[in-house]
């Protein structure tokens, strides 16, 4: 078997459950992730259809899962005076299963940490293709060698960056921005959402405690820095009605807050020589609902089409790319943004109508659980 020691970039979720299944078909993995310890935050994550199930299964961790899992809840849309007018299924947000994506980070740690190595707070600076693998370089450790690279790394790739170009080439920015914040204070009882045009925020939901939709021009801001990520939510949500005020208070007072934009990856090969894209990275569509099931089921048929090539990666890549290629057609199209922040009243009542009367909401979900199982797993 040929590139046995594989490098991946990012510990989220695609790059622990691709070390998972290398280790399991005898590589030997390196996983190294820019934080400084395992991220254990963030929103509500969900699995759709015997696809997911399935990948969860054959990994040993869909009990587990189980065990953790959060959601089913369903969440009040309210006016300014909080007055329900549209319910949101919890079947809709939350699919079959969900659960904490830091939760699931971490289950997924634990599985793989005693059978691969895992390097936190440090991240790739180069990568340079030599005819036996890929030099690498890093911002802490030193240089090593490794037969193959897989950036797990997200939308904002730091692995896609450097073996394929600049970011503006392959992410599409839709428009509005999102935000996950862990608050406390009194916001107990009956997870609530409420909309002005162009804005939405929410409290108790499936996704954090506080979370938040708005459009918006590109914003020059960096993602590091909570104190300026706070202060361009409270100038977006000054004046806003309902609860805002109150719920704007405690952002301020947070630690955990996560400011980012909803955008598209649009790419026209998954790998690059030696180097691979899986999950965000490759075909990231924010909220678009179906990230952490692509991720697992790439990383599942990416380990599967290596170690069935004997690890030969042009012919294990490019059946990879031909299997996700179509599956990961579910994140093409769509866009969260004006779903969660309709841009006016008469689109927010149409958006409200369709909870509050179940016909399209049935019709979007058929098509969504048609999608996630859209793909033949091989048994590898």
């Amino acid at each position: 078997m040929r590139n046995t020691n594989v490098l991946i970039s990012g510990a989220s979720i695609g790059g622990p459950a691709l070390a998972h299944w290398l280790t399991r078909h005898g590589y030997t993995v390196t996983v190294v992730e820019k934080a400084p310890v395992l991220r254990t935050g963030g929103q509500a994550v969900d699995f759709k259809g015997a696809t997911h199930l399935t990948v969860l299964d054959r990994m040993g961790v869909l009990e587990d899962v189980r065990r953790l899992r959060t959601g089913g809840t369903d969440q009040e849309i309210v006016d300014a005076h909080g007055r329900k007018v549209a319910v949101v299924p919890g079947e809709f947000t939350g699919g079959d299963l969900e659960i904490r994506r830091g939760d699931l980070a971490r289950l997924l740690y634990e599985h793989t940490a005693a059978h691969c190595e895992y390097v936190f707070g440090d991240s790739i600076t180069s990568l340079t293709e030599t005819p036996d693998g890929v030099h690498v370089t890093f911002e802490r450790s030193a240089p090593r060698t490794f037969g193959l690279v897989v950036g797990a790394d997200g939308i904002h790739s730091n692995v896609r960056r450097l073996a394929f170009g600049p970011e503006s080439d392959y992410v599409r920015f839709l428009g509005h921005y999102y935000a996950l914040v862990e608050i406390e204070g009194e916001f107990g009882g009956m997870p609530q959402m409420y909309n002005e045009p162009g804005r939405m925020v929410a409290v108790g939901g499936p996704k954090a405690p506080a979370f938040f939709v708005f459009a918006s021009e590109r914003l020059d801001y960096d993602r590091y820095d909570p104190r300026g990520q706070k202060d361009i939510l409270a100038r977006v949500y000054k004046g806003m009605g309902w609860r805002a005020p109150a719920v704007m208070a405690a952002v301020d007072r947070s630690e955990d807050v996560y400011l980012d934009s909803i955008s598209q990856v649009r790419i026209d090969r998954y790998s690059q020589g030696r180097v691979v894209l899986l999950g965000d990275s490759a075909y990231g569509n924010t909220l678009g609902g179906f990230g952490s099931g692509l991720a697992m089921v790439g990383a599942y048929v990416l380990a599967g089409e290596l170690a069935a090539a004997g690890g030969d990666h042009r012919v294990a890549f490019a059946e990879y790319e031909r299997l996700m290629r179509g599956y990961a057609k579910m994140a093409k199209n769509g866009n969260a943004g004006p779903f969660l922040a309709p841009a006016t009243p008469a689109r927010l009542r149409m958006r409200n109508w369709m909870f509050k009367y179940r016909f399209l909401l049935r019709l979007m979900m058929k098509m969504g659980d048609k999608f996630a199982t859209d793909i033949e797993l091989k048994n590898y």
